[in-house]
């Protein structure tokens, strides 16, 4: 577990993210290309691209003439407080002044030690550049008003965001700006006046590291586990698999950003992030259009999002007859309004990889009575058409500042994605698969 807590310990943002995943796919030999250059793919080369520095996808091209893709996708983001502006007015203290993004429990954000993480655009004499920042130590507070003041607290509280949420960071003198300034000075070029600094995209992040727990130290909590906890073992179920010259297929892993805030970006998953490289890809390897649509239609993409657990104290919200326990399984999702895009076909195929790999498998399905929140699958189908399944880790507190999960399925997630990597598994005509 220490090289996953340390992968979710820094990744506090959409941008650490992709900086610890491009950190992985380097010592493993995989190169950097850029989408606003000239391509040259090799066979047997391993790639990655990365779209506004929160999107990545990596890819390798086998080499002979590839059968399908196999790919999985997660997502980097979470839900958090983005950073509107640097300082709010106030007589005795200085705030930053925030505003929510995705879909959060509010209170488990108050009284806790948080910092500020994201990336800065400096102007240099180079032209404009980026630097990602995130200081190691505690540096704002979201107070609760004392229950003095507020007697039915606990009687149930409405927070408002803009009156209760903005963070303490000072005194009013101080100011946040020069507290970036200080987090640059070790950049190449260090910022010496707050003009240089043109604009940041920065969110709150929990001070809290990954940890274990539990009688037997079978649980851990960590903030970000949704959906950094699918991001890790799907990237290094990638990196395990076999050798790029024993494939017959094309390999992808993707981690998009904006998924909390439902992907309609540029670097989404509703954006042609994936389409784009996939069309270019396809034309550098010289496959005509209808080679193309026969390579799809044979192949499987896995949107893997986290999963929700049946609460020990809750168990009524959930189906009883699809129990979702820690440590049980990854867990296959359906939906009948397919906001999963999981189908008793990839539902099948998926399975027998996993019984293959002595993988358990747990499935989820919402109580009939409770509309399901939709997830990658469902919106990358809009842009491509390829058959696709929706998985995930079964957690606790989804959305919490701090969430919880089993840390065995952290393996059988990673064993599944490798063995699902290393599989020959592709459908040969609309029904009918092989290799399985």
């Amino acid at each position: 577990m220490k090289d996953y807590f340390d992968f979710m310990d820094k990744s506090v943002s959409p941008f650490h993210a992709v900086r610890e995943a491009v950190k992985r796919l380097e010592e493993q030999g995989f190169q950097k290309i850029e989408e606003s250059e000239q391509w040259q793919l090799q066979k047997g080369g391993r790639y990655y691209v990365t779209r506004n520095q929160s999107s990545i996808l990596a890819f390798d091209v086998p080499d002979g003439k590839p059968g399908y893709y196999h790919m999985t996708a997660s997502h980097s983001d979470s839900p958090t407080f983005r950073i509107k502006k640097n300082k709010m007015e106030g007589t005795y203290y200085a705030r930053a002044e925030i505003e929510g993004y995705g879909g959060i429990i509010y209170s488990s954000w108050m009284d806790r030690p948080l910092t500020f993480a994201g990336r800065v655009v400096v102007k240099t004499p180079e032209g404009l550049m980026t630097h990602l920042v995130a200081p190691d130590k505690d540096i704002f507070v979201i107070p609760n008003l004392a229950i003095h003041f507020n007697r039915e607290i606990n009687k149930g509280y409405s927070y408002n965001p803009q009156i209760d949420l903005q963070p303490l960071y000072g005194s009013c003198e101080c100011d946040l700006r020069e507290q970036i300034r200080d987090e640059l000075r070790d950049c190449r070029e260090p910022v010496r006046k707050n003009e240089n600094i043109l604009d940041m995209d920065l969110v709150l992040a929990v001070r809290q590291k990954a940890s274990v727990l539990g009688a037997k130290g079978e649980y851990y909590i960590s903030p970000r586990i949704d959906d950094l906890g699918c991001a890790y073992t799907t990237l290094s179920g990638y990196l395990n698999s076999v050798d790029t010259a024993k494939s017959d297929g094309i390999r992808i892993w993707a981690m998009f950003d904006n998924e909390e805030v439902g992907s309609g970006t540029r670097q989404g998953a509703m954006g042609d992030f994936l389409p784009s490289v996939i069309s270019r890809m396809e034309n550098l390897l010289g496959m005509t259009e209808e080679e193309s649509r026969q390579i799809r239609s044979r192949s499987l993409l896995i949107s893997a999002d986290n999963a929700h657990a049946t609460h020990p104290n809750l168990p009524e919200k959930s189906d009883k007859e699809f129990p979702v326990i820690l440590n049980h399984g990854i867990v296959m999702k359906y939906n009948a309004s397919q906001r999963y895009t999981t189908t008793g076909m990839t539902a099948a195929v998926f399975g027998e990889i996993c019984r293959r790999a002595d993988v358990p498998l747990q499935h989820f399905a919402n109580r009939a009575d409770a509309p399901g929140g939709s997830t990658l699958g469902n919106l990358l189908s809009h842009q491509l058409s390829i058959p696709m399944l929706d998985i995930g880790l079964p957690q606790l507190a989804m959305h919490s500042a701090v969430e919880t999960a089993g840390c065995e399925d952290v393996f059988s997630m990673t064993k599944a994605i490798h063995a699902f990597y290393e599989s020959r598994v592709y459908q040969e005509r609309d029904g009918v698969w092989k290799g399985i």
